[in-house]
């Protein structure tokens, strides 16, 4: 019989085979794409190569919209559909949003999102789905905080890579918002102004990573300006990074309408093809722009080679659409639900979760009975069936005990009941994509408000409801609904327990009802940092038009600053207890294999998730007190043991000089694992004199 070391299983942090399975981005013939892609070339008229470097329209067709394709020489168009948070296009799975999955910190839970997505897109006939959003979270008050995943580039890096590989075992994906969008209320007009280092080491690596690593097929620019110019006429991100340092070989299309500015700026930058439609793009002004010698034929069939080579490479002429019957499966149904169950982010709990049958429950709060799945911009997405929060808890099990109080109801009498369990939150009031052309009917349509939030704090009427329930009922749980920190401080210490369930999908009521009475253990990880006040944070102003970025924002500002959050970035309870049991590190040539033991010492099910932060003693240059470098997620059985390995590569190790590039200095690289980024008991360090490493 095998002794306990001998009968631990292993499992890798990122298993590359795993994540990048089927991503036909990765399986392409360029050699030969790139012969078929001149052939076609050589047959088009100016006009037909003019054809595909702008959209068709400026409404969708079934959802749908369309970019180039010609019928006569067996060109496809593209058919893009939005998808942060599945298809939006008719009815689709509605999954939890991006900044819920993010707090799985499960990579390959996240590769099975993008296949579900991108196979929805493709059984709606759609080919392109503009995801994900990979935007760092600089800032909670951040409207569009909901559609990314993480305030840190590494986690929003593999995080982000794993959806696009997913996607693309069926559809192109589309990175977005190429870069440095990350302020809503004013950002078609906002320069975010940032140093040569700062761009390359924060804002650029979970782009590159999508790109390199992933092979993302495309990539969407943004609407903001970087340093001054608009990022859909910038030479420096579209050609010099993307495709001169990264080698990209896809196309970049603009967001939609004020995406593109310019003809000539935009065109020569690199902006290969305009949405919705031909704005800017039209016949008039680039024939003008061609006659006045400011823009060449060559130029526009450069962009539109960058189009056909994605239709080539993909061979979209040739893909089968599948059965609509994937959409809204069964499978898809049961993986929005495991993602919900597995984001929640358990942030206090005094002996009162999980709950039982037998207890008798008050729920309390007008979004226990809303179906509240986050913004109602360009990610929004319509499900056939949607479970609140009062629904799932109602469906768990005929025997329980439970009553519910909208916000307004007379609350005199709820110390009756065993506990109490407060829905608050947020919804596309106070958050989200903001649409200026789509506020007037806001309220009773699908059209967006969302916007910025100028400060982290719950509406009044809910801080004050939590208050009242805190003071008459026996124990008190609050469920945050939301796409990003709220301050909690001037309240939590009221209640019992405290749970973020963020904007959890279709099956955010069966998640939180399972969760709520242990059938799944909690196991969320915080991607971002929730501040015990706003002024912990840099300035946030949402009507800024010039805004300098930096290497710090979230858990790294926090730690320059000493300032305490109230809940650090990585933390999250769990039902269950686990230990981290020994830490060992290998160099191999240019790279660290890190193994930890995770142990689950109580006696309940459930994930672990094990991280990885560097810190650098010594450093000729400002870095940060540390940063996120690996994790790794891993389910345990009551007492079972697993062994984690984190793989560090030198790269994740480097600073960007603007002169040499990116640069391994010699000095002390401290590697520290633990269980959240205040919590790293284990550390080993590499002196690194240019030769080999000494361990401590």
């Amino acid at each position: 019989m095998l002794d306990a070391m001998e009968a631990n299983r292993s499992e890798k942090a990122f298993d590359r085979e795993k994540i990048h399975s089927g991503n036909i981005g990765l399986e392409v013939d360029h050699g030969a794409v790139e012969i078929e892609v001149e052939r076609l070339l050589a047959s088009m008229t100016l006009q037909q190569k003019v054809h595909e470097i702008r959209g068709w329209q400026a409404a969708p067709i079934d959802g749908l919209y369309y970019a180039g394709g010609d019928e006569g020489l067996n060109i496809p168009a593209f058919r893009m559909v939005d998808g942060p948070r599945g298809a939006r296009a008719g009815m689709a799975t509605a999954f939890p949003v991006a900044i819920a999955r993010g707090a799985t910190f499960d990579v390959e839970l996240e590769r099975r999102v993008g296949l579900a997505a991108g196979l929805e897109v493709a059984a709606k006939n759609g080919n392109v789905i503009l995801a994900p959003t990979i935007n760092l979270l600089r800032h909670p008050g951040w409207g569009r905080a909901q559609e990314t995943y993480s305030e840190d580039t590494f986690h929003m890096g593999a995080m982000g890579v794993s959806f696009v590989s997913g996607a693309q075992n069926h559809v192109l994906t589309s990175p977005k918002h190429f870069a440095l969008n990350n302020l809503e209320m004013t950002r078609f007009e906002v320069s975010a102004n940032v140093d040569e280092r700062s761009l390359h080491e924060v804002y650029l690596p979970h782009f590159k990573r999508c790109v390199v690593e992933g092979a993302a097929a495309s990539v969407m620019s943004a609407y903001n300006k970087v340093n001054g110019v608009y990022c859909g006429e910038h030479p420096v991100l579209l050609s010099d990074i993307l495709r001169e340092d990264w080698g990209f070989k896809g196309f970049v299309e603009s967001d939609w309408f004020l995406g593109t500015r310019s003809t000539v700026a935009a065109i020569n930058a690199g902006m290969d093809i305009e949405m919705p439609t031909g704005y800017r793009f039209d016949d008039e002004k680039i024939t003008q722009a061609i006659t006045d010698g400011e823009l060449t034929e060559e130029t526009i069939t450069r962009n539109a080679g960058r189009a056909l080579y994605q239709k080539v490479a993909f061979d979209l002429a040739n893909r089968e659409v599948p059965d609509e019957s994937v959409v809204e499966c069964r499978e898809h149904i049961e993986l929005a639900r495991e993602v919900a169950e597995k984001s929640f982010v358990l942030l206090k709990n005094e002996s009162v979760l999980p709950l039982t049958t037998t207890q008798s429950i008050a729920v309390v709060g007008d979004l226990a009975d809303v179906a509240n799945l986050g913004d109602r911009g360009s990610s929004m997405v319509t499900s056939s069936a949607v479970t609140t929060p009062l629904a799932g808890l109602r469906a768990f099990g005929n025997e329980v005990d439970l009553h519910y109080y909208a916000s307004d109801a007379d609350i005199s009498n709820i110390g009756e009941f065993d506990v109490a369990v407060v829905v608050a939150g947020l919804t596309y009031k106070e958050e989200g994509e903001f649409i200026p052309t789509q506020q007037q009917e806001s309220d009773g349509s699908d059209l967006a408000r969302g916007g910025d939030r100028a400060d982290l704090r719950l509406p009044e009427s809910q801080e004050r409801l939590i208050r009242e329930v805190a003071l008459t009922a026996n124990k008190t749980i609050v469920l945050l609904e939301g796409g990003s920190a709220i301050e909690v401080s001037s309240w939590v210490n009221e209640v019992d327990a405290l749970m973020m369930v963020w904007y959890p999908g279709r099956e955010g009521g069966h998640a939180i009802a399972r969760v709520l009475f242990g059938a799944v253990s909690p196991s969320g990880k915080l991607p971002v940092s929730f501040p015990q006040s706003i002024r912990q944070l840099m300035d946030w102003d949402m009507s800024a038009l010039d805004i300098n970025h930096d290497l710090f924002h979230g858990y790294r500002y926090l730690d320059k600053k000493a300032e305490q959050p109230e809940y650090p970035f990585g933390f999250g309870l769990s039902y269950t207890e686990f230990t981290l049991e020994g830490l060992q590190v290998e160099r191999v040539e240019n790279r660290f294999f890190l193994n930890v033991s995770v142990r689950n010492t109580g006696d309940t099910a459930g994930g672990a998730v094990p991280q990885l932060y560097v810190s650098y003693r010594n450093s000729v240059v400002e870095r940060p007190v540390k940063e996120l470098k690996g994790f790794g997620r891993v389910e345990l059985e009551p007492g079972e043991v697993a062994d984690l390995e984190i793989e560090l590569g030198d790269a994740e190790l480097c600073y960007y000089d603007p002169l040499d590039g990116w640069v391994l200095e010699a000095c002390t690289y401290e590697l520290r694992v633990g269980q959240a980024s205040d919590d790293l008991p284990f550390e080993s360090t590499w002196r690194f004199d240019g030769e080999d490493w000494l361990p401590e």
